[in-house]
């Protein structure tokens, strides 16, 4: 089983903030493959099912926050009898520009709280990360990065979003299919 995990804050008043496009993520992934609807477990929304090509998956939406989202994973993944090569985390990325998606296995956190806290639990960085590109904050953006990735995504950002997400759900896909390497060999490609 794969499990895949889409990092967000919980509630209305997060939905639009670019430090939830895992869950817009997950959310895609759960319509296109017909998975049932989300059930409450772990602290967090889950719902299980196969995938295109019959694979079984599991689909996480960690509701603790961000900064606590491997007291949600670690639970799942014990219940679930998955090791951390078969799970795979879909979060933002301000290291990435806006909407570049790439797939990574391993390496630290680079300061994102969410991959911090699954890294703790887990006791493993060696996961995949389906990284989704939101950019640094621009010189005219009145704030931090906190403040950043806690905005919404701006009117052009919108209109891009659809075509993100679906890059980045094709990006799950293709790990599911083929596994990580074929699919980074893909998905990280320039073109």
């Amino acid at each position: 089983m794969l499990l895949v995990v889409g990092l967000g804050n919980p509630g209305r008043e997060h939905e639009g903030q670019r430090h939830n496009v895992g869950f817009v993520v997950t959310g895609e992934l759960r319509r296109s493959w017909g998975l049932p609807e989300y059930r409450s477990k772990f602290t967090a929304l889950l719902t299980k099912g196969e995938a295109a090509g019959g694979r079984p998956v599991a689909l996480l939406e960690p509701q603790t926050y961000m900064n606590l989202s491997g007291d949600a994973v670690q639970p799942a993944a014990a219940f679930l009898n998955v090791e951390p090569a078969d799970i795979v985390v879909v979060h933002d990325e301000l290291d990435l520009p806006w909407g570049d998606v790439r797939i990574k296995v391993g390496g630290g956190h680079a300061g994102h709280n969410g991959l911090r806290s699954i890294i703790q639990r887990l006791g493993s960085p060696d996961f995949a990360r389906v990284r989704i590109g939101i950019g640094k904050p621009p010189a005219t953006f009145g704030g931090d990065t906190a403040a950043w990735v806690l905005s919404r995504f701006d009117p052009v950002e919108r209109a891009d979003l659809p075509a993100v997400v679906a890059r980045a759900a094709d990006a799950v896909g293709r790990i599911l299919a083929d596994g990580v390497a074929a699919a980074s060999s893909v998905v990280n490609t320039k073109t």
